[in-house]
């Protein structure tokens, strides 16, 4: 099973998802592989300082983590695709129509999985029609407070284990 997360920049939220996600996996035993793209991927560029010393808070490993930005063989290439906000989503299905239900924000699956039971990742595509989600997009903390770099990536780790859980 293969995620991708995708943010703006790919230096911040998907990168600290996809290497957490990868952490807790192995925590629980799950096989389990991850990527981050960016809307706007700041290319070739190293996380974010800020965003890479609360990832390591949170038990993840920014070293050796290249930003990139999404493209249509990178979307069709992964079997989950959870973005960072409804907009992010939106781009990510502009351009793979295709992967629309096996794309979500990462807030609006674990809502979805949530409320459903849903106990796979057909199950969690069937509870879009059934359910409403309010609340879908984890804030950019980009050029913000030390504070909301923290608080948007215990969001993230927060969030992580109901999507793990589906694997």
């Amino acid at each position: 099973m293969h995620v991708l997360f995708v943010c703006t920049g790919n230096i911040c939220r998907s990168p600290t998802a996809e290497r957490l996600a990868v952490a807790y996996a192995g925590e629980a035993g799950v096989e389990l592989t991850a990527s981050s793209a960016g809307t706007h991927g700041l290319t070739g560029h190293a996380m974010d300082e800020t965003a890479a010393l609360v990832l390591r808070q949170l038990g993840g490993e920014p070293d050796g983590f290249v930003a990139r930005r999404i493209s249509p063989r990178i979307a069709d290439d992964a079997d989950l695709i959870l973005a960072m906000t409804a907009r992010h989503r939106d781009e990510v299905l502009a351009m793979a129509p295709r992967k629309l239900r096996r794309t979500f924000t990462l807030l609006e699956a674990v809502s979805l999985a949530e409320q459903s039971g849903a106990q796979s990742l057909d199950d969690l595509a069937a509870a879009r029609a059934r359910h409403f989600v309010v609340e879908t997009d984890i804030a950019d903390p980009y050029t913000r407070p030390h504070d909301v770099y923290e608080s948007v990536g215990q969001q993230i780790a927060d969030a992580l284990p109901g999507i793990v859980r589906l694997f």
